[in-house]
């Protein structure tokens, strides 16, 4: 799922000559965009390929991922009501692969697969009124959901499916990708020190202006936001998952989060409010806080410490505050927030 946690950068001052730094912001994946590039002296110019560029990893992103276009390459791999292999781009079929990869360290907690329940709940392209799907509907769905009805084909970049009808989501980490591939796309026009942020996706390359290792703000998801924590990026990408800002509410008044665990085929109901996963590699770390949310504060705290992950976690108290813990790996990149990550976009 997209990230749903503000993150703003800062960049410092110049400190051997003016190092311009030129930010470059719009719509992206129903969400914004927010890139900022430390332009050498005098090469202002480039912005227009800067911005070319931009333009055309986002345009990939959605050729490839968006279920809200019926000729993406995902959507046309769910319409594919065959379980003969299905070719697919070189880029598409990695994407399956690292959710693949998740699927397996998380038991299924993030699964490619689950498209039918983010339908049925409401969450997906189609309008229309939501409402709790009943037993029979669920079980039913759930037939169709499991990151092992894929079968894929390196040698061949194609995937097959065990039923005609699975149908396959990948927002839990499209944002993610397209931040480091927008990354990587300014770095091959010679712009290595940029911070990318798509929908709330950070990947940081390079230095700020001043030199230093660029500073992002994680949103605490609850009051006050003054408690929004610093953390440091060095060649590496922040991801957050949280349930707290895209959701609906029945008539009873129960809320029911985006967040879906495809095991259960249901909205999680625990207690995890957030995720924040830092790693070097955005669709990765994007993937991973979205499985940590699903498996929820044991299970999920749990398996990013035994997998040494840079994570941290918000839960909710029962009392409607928020209590926050850390792996060792995330809590060594905190930084003093005073002075050091002024608001960037909200997005």
């Amino acid at each position: 799922m997209p990230l749903l946690c503000s993150i703003a950068a800062a960049a410092g001052p110049a400190q051997d000559g003016p190092r311009p730094v030129v930010s470059f912001s719009g719509p992206a994946l129903g969400s914004r965009y927010d890139v900022r590039v430390v332009m050498l002296p005098g090469d202002e110019a480039a912005s227009e390929r800067v911005r070319a560029a931009i333009a055309r990893e986002l345009a990939l992103t959605e050729r490839l991922f968006s279920r809200w276009s019926a000729s993406s390459e995902i959507s046309r791999l769910s319409a594919h009501a065959s379980t003969a292999p299905f070719p697919v781009s070189p880029e598409l079929f990695a994407a399956l692969a690292l959710a693949r990869r998740a699927s397996e360290l998380s038991g299924g907690a993030l699964d490619a697969t689950v498209a039918p329940l983010v339908d049925a709940w409401g969450f997906g392209p189609a309008p229309g009124a939501r409402s709790v799907p009943d037993a029979d509907t669920l079980a039913a769905l759930r037939e169709r959901v499991g990151y092992r009805l894929l079968a894929l084909d390196a040698g061949r970049s194609s995937v097959a499916k065990a039923r005609p009808d699975v149908a396959c989501d990948l927002s839990a980490l499209g944002d993610g990708w397209a931040a480091d591939r927008i990354a990587g796309a300014l770095g091959m026009l010679g712009h290595e020190h940029v911070l990318v942020d798509v929908a709330g996706e950070v990947t940081a390359r390079g230095r700020r202006a001043d030199g230093r290792p660029w500073r992002v703000a994680v949103e605490w998801p609850g009051e006050p936001r003054e408690r929004a924590l610093v953390i440091e990026l060095d060649g590496a990408a922040a991801a957050t998952s949280g349930d707290y800002k895209k959701a609906w509410t029945d008539a009873q008044g129960r809320r029911y989060s985006h967040i879906l665990d495809p095991r259960a085929g249901r909205p999680v109901a625990h207690d995890l409010a957030s995720v924040t996963v830092v790693d070097r590699d955005g669709a990765w770390a994007d993937a991973l806080a979205t499985a940590l949310l699903v498996l929820g504060p044991d299970e999920g705290r749990a398996l990013a410490a035994r997998e040494r992950l840079a994570a941290r976690f918000v839960k909710r108290q029962k009392d409607g505050s928020f209590a926050e813990w850390a792996t060792p790996a995330f809590e060594s990149l905190v930084r003093p927030a005073a002075g050091s990550a002024p608001p960037g976009g909200r997005h």
